[in-house]
């Protein structure tokens, strides 16, 4: 069984989510170049303890629908979860976000604040963070191209940038690991809504823009982030740490960007801290 079982039409679109657990929602969602698969071994462990979890694929992503005309940018995305949230019955929840699915939490938040019990931000783009050189280089120069390129070319660009997402690089992004990350772009379909759907939306715009509204933000809110991160440096949580009032920085040593990967128990442990009414 896929670890989201289940499909939900929100706004007219095609949804993929798990919804299991009982007692508090907490919503989690996932960054780029991922899907929904990074929660693996951290949201069976939050339901297991008597929380209500909702994990699910972003518009454009993994098992979620792909439309060919339809804004998957984060500012589209904010306001699918809150559609999401509303089909789901859901008036307040706490909303765990990693990389741009932090983008997505900050908006939300600063949005609908009442909507948000707690905000944990984990290894979360911010402020003019995004995207990476690579990154703004193909999206300004190559996207094009780079839809085109054949399915071993493309695996070997996606590969390189996976084994920067962990402190170890290929000992852990190897193997079924990365063959999960890269399996939703094993096709031609696959591999252009790749930069359609996620890489033509890298835009720091959608962070830059909410800076000054940061300091609005009254609900609990704790920043967890991996000491190696090489795409989102350490700086820009401190950044963050000092601009939300209350907010704690918690900092995973030999973590990377994908510190669900590289400290999967450490992770589950500060989220479950952080549900039990941790600061």
């Amino acid at each position: 069984m896929h670890f989201l079982p289940s499909d939900l039409i929100v706004d007219g679109v095609r949804i993929s989510y798990r919804d299991r657990g009982e007692g508090d929602p907490v919503v989690f969602v996932h960054g780029t170049p991922s899907y929904s698969y990074e929660w693996r071994n951290v949201v069976p462990h939050v339901e297991a303890a008597g929380h209500r979890a909702i994990t699910y694929d972003l518009l454009g992503y993994g098992r979620s629908e792909r439309p060919v005309d339809r804004d998957t940018s984060v500012a589209a995305q904010t306001d699918l979860l809150c559609g999401l949230l509303d089909a789901l019955d859901i008036e307040q929840a706490t909303v765990v976000g990693h990389d741009i699915g932090g983008a997505i939490a900050q908006r939300f938040a600063i949005a609908r604040p009442g909507r948000v019990r707690r905000l944990m931000l984990i290894d979360t783009v911010s402020y003019d963070s995004w995207p990476s050189a690579t990154w703004r280089k193909i999206i300004e120069e190559q996207v094009e191209e780079h839809m085109q390129l054949p399915q071993e070319a493309f695996d070997a660009l996606l590969t390189r940038q996976l084994e920067m997402t962990v402190a170890d690089g290929g000992a852990t992004m190897t193997g079924d690991v990365l063959a999960a990350y890269l399996a939703p772009h094993r096709s031609a379909p696959g591999r252009v809504s790749f930069f359609e759907h996620q890489v033509r939306h890298y835009d720091s715009r959608y962070t830059e823009e909410i800076t000054d509204q940061l300091a609005s933000l009254t609900m609990p809110v704790r920043i967890l982030w991996g000491e190696r991160d090489r795409w989102q440096p350490l700086a820009y949580a401190r950044q963050l740490a000092a601009h939300i009032p209350g907010a704690r920085l918690t900092v995973i040593p030999r973590a990377g960007h994908f510190v669900m990967e590289d400290a999967p128990e450490r992770v589950t442990e500060e989220i479950l801290g952080f549900l039990g009414g941790g600061s």
